[in-house]
């Protein structure tokens, strides 16, 4: 009898310790992947350490936020002032500045999706493209390394799309003529500037 219960015994324990051991294989496969995806969608190992320091690695300083909302402010005041119609208005200023500012950095989706609210605000289209044109103007003048230089460059082109780069530090000072003369030499170097059309052939006959 007692052969008999260990007979039994046998092909039961075989049975659970392959059914453990196959389901400890599957679980152990199963977490390097799941931990690999997990870590994958949270990115940073260790948030909790950079939670209190800005991405500038400062300490944050109160004032410089307060600083900072009161500088838009008076951005804001300055285009209201500044532009007659929509153009002014804050909600089309602060969109059409980041249109701008995105197509500059060659974030055209995200430009086109702001354009598209832009336009849903009444905001005129034709001040984007001015204020594109203007920056382009500038465009030697941006440092990429620097955001804020960009940022001004912006609203700068955007308070004022006519604006012109100042060309007079770059050019060498003229030799002192008179009047008449210094309007002259000017017009040659456009006038060599433009090529003249090529002739039409005569049609033959």
């Amino acid at each position: 009898m007692r052969r008999r219960v260990l007979q039994l015994q046998n092909p039961v324990l075989r049975h659970l310790a392959v059914a453990g051991l196959v389901a400890s294989l599957v679980v152990g496969a199963a977490l390097p992947i799941a931990g690999g995806s997990a870590f994958a969608q949270s990115g940073d190992p260790h948030p909790q350490d950079q939670q209190g320091k800005p991405a500038n690695g400062n300490p944050a300083q109160p004032g410089d936020a307060a600083k900072d909302n009161q500088r838009k402010t008076d951005e804001f005041v300055e285009a209201t002032q500044a532009l007659n119609g929509p153009a002014g208005n804050p909600e089309c200023v602060w969109l059409g500045r980041r249109v701008v500012r995105l197509m500059w950095l060659d974030d055209l989706d995200t430009a086109f999706r702001h354009l598209d609210l832009y336009d849903r605000f009444g905001c005129p289209g034709g001040h984007v493209q001015a204020a594109f044109r203007c920056l382009t103007r500038f465009g030697g003048q941006i440092d990429p390394k620097v955001a804020d230089t960009l940022n001004s460059r912006v609203h700068a082109c955007w308070i004022n799309p006519a604006a012109q780069p100042q060309t007079a530090a770059a050019t060498p000072p003229a030799a002192p003529t008179t009047a008449g003369s210094a309007a002259a030499p000017a017009a040659v170097p456009a006038a060599a500037a433009t090529p003249a059309p090529a002739p039409t052939p005569a049609p033959a006959k």
